[in-house]
């Protein structure tokens, strides 16, 4: 018995998109499991980050995004980031703390209302801003809405 060409191409198609389309499960299976871990391991630093936490008075002198390598962040803290993060932009606060000027990174969400030429008490741990309350009755400027697009891409 012979097969028609037609037949034998339309066996070797399906077969290779059903291939195709078992690698691609399977990668998406392997991300959520790696990301699952990885937010596991994240939500345990910044429990640790907030247990260590200590209050502080600061004056906003100024707030951007940076990348890690220009943020003149101590050697250490850069050293123990992995390579591609250097590369990334980070919440950066110029404060003085007393009678210093340091920098500090920040959660997304307390960068967002974080008043800049304005002094707080700030919840810190290290480097790092937990969150932040208004000093002598002031009030904190709402986040603005984010927009689909801009949630969706994590902006």
């Amino acid at each position: 018995m012979t097969i028609s060409p037609i037949t034998a191409a339309i066996s070797t198609s399906t077969i290779i998109m059903i291939i195709i389309l078992a690698a691609l499960v399977a990668g998406v299976i392997v991300l959520y499991i790696v990301s699952s871990r990885q937010q596991k391991k994240s939500e345990e630093a910044l429990s640790q980050i907030k247990a260590a936490a200590i209050p502080q008075t600061m004056l906003i002198l100024d707030k951007k995004r940076v990348r890690a390598i220009d943020a003149q962040l101590p050697k250490v803290v850069i050293d123990n980031m992995p390579r591609m993060a250097r590369r990334s932009k980070l919440p950066i606060v110029k404060a003085k703390v007393g009678s210093t000027v340091r920098n500090f990174m920040c959660d997304a969400d307390v960068f967002e209302i974080l008043p800049v030429k304005q002094e707080v008490k700030a919840m810190v741990g290290g480097i790092y801003i937990v969150s932040i309350k208004p000093l002598r009755g002031q009030t904190l400027p709402r986040p603005a809405k984010k927009g689909f697009f801009k949630r969706l891409l994590g902006r």
